[in-house]
């Protein structure tokens, strides 16, 4: 029901990537059940979608690591001063900024500079239980609240001093499906990423795994779930493949292809957590760039799948490579395709797992982020 304010929700949106454009996007349905909204920003498909006329591209932001960033700074640091200037000109009552977290801490340190003093709040908590703890208290004069997507979060973020923080899940467990058994045989699903750094490094390596487990009995097909806007590239990639893989970009074709696979392949990030709600097995890979693989060393090889890192253990298998290597990724794919109670043992643990985003810790139980992000309308 839509609340009787007196104006509509001036609210300015901003995602940088695929997974933050869609966690924006149910967001502002929800905040649609309750209030008229006037909406501006950034986005992509999902907030397209939702009415947002984008101020530009959303690929201008999709970087992953030092080298991308480098390569697009004079852009990035041009789409920051856009960006706050919009922000200033408009007067939003609130903003809203989403994942990108390096484009979204310049932005509100930029924000503040320029005098700006509503609210801004950050929806997916930055990785600082990862790297970087002192960052945590870094964010709190830049941020009125942050939303997060891992259960664990809260506690973390005002251990570490950092900005108010509460849990409100992830859109993707409004398509969990109902837990099942490790199949004998069905689809092997390769999620290679979706930013181009990503996908630079992860096509290749996967094209030759895919070759090498083609003649496995547990794999009918290949199949590669993807955005709508790389549903053209990504054919055109796998066309010369020495396997036959089928690419699909309606969602609505997910659920189905879960329910057949007999496991993924896919890279480090929010899919593997759309994955383990939807109890697929998988093999979780990463070949980091140079300046990632320093650090990833530098701060002791933690964990980086996210079922892994909200269950505090490795239910999955993770591969974080330095340097693509096939026989290294093949032999684990081969290893679980050959083995039936290690998917099963997946299975169950994102049983677990599926609870637990459902309802939250106990001292940090999920809440609604409309009703969070309506806390600061101060109408």
């Amino acid at each position: 029901m839509t609340l009787p304010m007196a104006r509509p929700l001036k609210l300015f949106v901003l995602a940088g990537e695929p997974s933050g454009d869609r966690i924006a996007a149910d967001l502002v349905r929800r905040l649609r059940e309750r209030v008229a909204l006037e909406l501006r920003g950034v986005g992509g498909d999902e907030l397209i979608g939702q009415g947002l006329r984008s101020l530009f591209p959303m690929s201008n932001l999709s970087v992953m690591g030092v080298t991308d960033v480098l390569l697009r700074l004079p852009l990035l640091l041009w789409r920051i001063e856009q960006t706050a200037r919009m922000i200033r000109s408009s007067q939003p009552d609130i903003v809203v900024l989403f994942d990108a977290q390096d484009f979204s801490a310049l932005l509100a340190r930029r924000l503040r500079a320029m005098g700006h003093s509503g609210p801004i709040l950050l929806y997916v908590a930055p990785s600082v239980w990862a790297r970087s703890p002192g960052r945590a208290a870094k964010l709190t004069p830049l941020f009125n609240e942050v939303l997060a997507v891992l259960p664990f979060e809260p506690e973390v973020m005002a251990r570490l001093g950092g900005p108010p923080t509460a849990y409100v899940g992830h859109p993707a467990l409004r398509e969990r499906l109902q837990q099942r058994d490790a199949v004998e045989s069905g689809p092997l699903i390769l999620l290679p990423g979706s930013r181009d750094g990503e996908l630079r490094r992860h096509l290749p390596l996967f094209r030759q795994v895919a070759a090498k487990v083609a003649d496995h009995p547990a794999v009918t097909r290949f199949v590669i779930p993807t955005l709508p806007v790389l549903a053209e590239r990504l054919r055109r990639e796998v066309a010369d493949w020495p396997v036959p893989v089928t690419v699909i970009a309606e969602r609505s074709e997910r659920a189905a292809l879960y329910q057949q696979a007999v496991l993924a392949l896919a890279v480090s990030g929010t899919a593997t957590l759309e994955l383990a709600l939807a109890g697929v097995p998988m093999v979780i890979s990463y070949v980091m760039d140079g300046h990632q693989a320093r650090v990833y060393e530098k701060i002791g090889r933690p964990m980086v799948g996210l079922p892994n890192i909200v269950l505090k253990r490795a239910a999955a298998p993770e591969l974080v490579l330095s340097q693509p290597d096939a026989t290294v990724l093949r032999g684990a794919v081969r290893k679980l395709l050959d083995d039936k109670a290690a998917r099963q043992a997946q299975i169950a643990a994102f049983g677990e797992l599926s609870d637990l985003m459902e309802h939250g810790e106990p001292e940090s139980p999920r809440q609604d982020p409309a009703d969070r992000v309506l806390a600061w309308w101060r109408v």
